[in-house]
């Protein structure tokens, strides 16, 4: 359907559609003024085309004005992966209860009477809430996540003076109740708990099994067989090649398929919000780490055990082999650095808890695909130096080699898309 929809189109058009269906993955939350605004009147152009193709596609619903484009994703589930990084779970409980507050707000508030109602609003849903400082703290990155968003702009003064201890003059705040009335994704009405929630707001779209499955692929890194039903793996293996092309036409992504799964990248690295190989030393002692803790017998799946006590072995081998080339405070703590390694390797879909803590964790079939060299081998003293360890075989490798393919798409949820 959405090919057949895509070819209509001359092919400027379809150029044009699929560039605004990438911004737009990217950022569920496009408005003027905020960022890649300047796509927003071709967006607008396109919006039939766009509509029709991400209710097709994925049985997503996305509305365009001329001020802002919003596109309703389905949520997560319960993903501790997921998530905007700069606010706790004090602080999305504070952007909750702005968002609550600011509904009756006006079109401009003092930052002492937003405060003032968000505490009003907290009692009567029954949350606590303090003057101590991680509170205030909390309560100021949600409301800077609201003025990141734009529905908050400081017309004087600055969200971050909460508190007396602050002492930050007084803030005038201005309302955008249009963008206000667009983030919340989930149907609050038809919720009576917040575990309902976020099960309604994960519910499948119109087409079941299409759906759900072309869901999971665009918006997660690898989609594992072994973590579908038994319907939708049979639908997935079925489509794999057709699934394959649709989403290199409509989104242009690339696609791997493999006995185990599915990995789906970005060549252009646009789509991925964590991108893998990295920069920082965690994602680079975390690509060096895999080749050595691969090496252990996997399981029936592919999967790979292996325990944090491993990771931290393997991790403090590299940094004492290359103590120039990392940051001093980030591998300081040997416990935080595995702690780090373990948490992105999970939120890239690469490693996931083999049951309770004390069982391990189990490394994805899909970590075969990297095969980094150091760019240096340490001396080893008295001797010459160790060969670099052979990794498992799996049906995963055969992929990028330190990252030639682009990073790993890495899950598209955006700003905008949290609430």
């Amino acid at each position: 359907m959405s090919a057949d929809l895509l070819d209509r189109l001359g092919e400027i058009d379809q150029a044009d559609v699929v560039r605004c269906a990438r911004v737009l993955l990217r950022r569920p939350l496009l408005r003027a003024g905020g960022p890649e605004a300047e796509l927003l009147p071709l967006v607008h152009r396109h919006r039939h085309t766009l509509t029709e193709l991400f209710a097709g596609v994925l049985g997503y619903r996305l509305v365009v004005e001329r001020r802002f484009a919003r596109l309703y994703k389905a949520g997560p589930g319960h993903d501790p992966t997921r998530g905007e990084p700069t606010l706790t779970p004090h602080g999305y409980a504070y952007l909750a209860l702005a968002m609550a507050a600011l509904t009756t707000a006006g079109r401009q508030t003092l930052l002492s009477r937003l405060v003032t109602d968000v505490r009003a609003a907290a009692t009567q849903a029954g949350v606590e809430v303090t003057d101590d400082l991680g509170d205030l703290r909390a309560m100021a990155s949600a409301l800077r996540y609201l003025v990141s968003l734009g529905v908050l702009t400081e017309t004087e003064g600055t969200v971050t003076g909460i508190g007396p201890s602050e002492g930050g003059d007084e803030a005038l705040l201005t309302i955008d109740a249009s963008l206000l009335g667009q983030l919340v994704a989930g149907p609050i009405g038809s919720a009576h708990s917040a575990t309902e929630l976020v099960e309604l707001a994960r519910r499948p779209g119109p087409r079941g099994v299409e759906h759900t499955v072309r869901r999971r692929l665009v918006e997660n890194p690898v989609t594992h067989y072994a973590d579908l039903t038994e319907e939708e793996a049979t639908w997935l293996r079925r489509r794999a090649r057709a699934e394959a092309r649709l989403l290199e036409s409509c989104f242009g992504l690339a696609t791997e398929s493999r006995l185990e799964g599915v990995a789906v990248t970005d060549p252009e690295d646009h789509l991925t919000d964590m991108a893998f190989p990295g920069q920082s030393t965690v994602a680079r002692i975390a690509l060096l780490a895999l080749p050595d803790l691969l090496t252990a017998d996997s399981t029936e799946d592919g999967w790979v055990p292996v325990t944090a006590e491993r990771v931290g072995e393997v991790c403090q081998e590299l940094v004492d082999a290359y103590p120039a080339a990392w940051s001093k405070q980030v591998v300081a703590s040997g416990p935080r650095l595995v702690d780090d390694v373990l948490h992105l390797l999970a939120a890239l879909g690469l490693a996931r808890r083999a049951g309770r803590p004390a069982e391990g964790w189990l490394l994805s079939p899909a970590a075969h695909r990297w095969q980094p060299e150091p760019d240096a081998t340490p001396r080893q003293a008295g001797g010459e130096p160790e060969p670099e360890p052979v990794p498992g075989w799996s049906l995963f490798d055969g992929g990028s080699n330190g990252g030639s393919n682009g990073g790993i798409e890495a899950g598209i949820s955006a700003e905008g898309d949290k609430p």
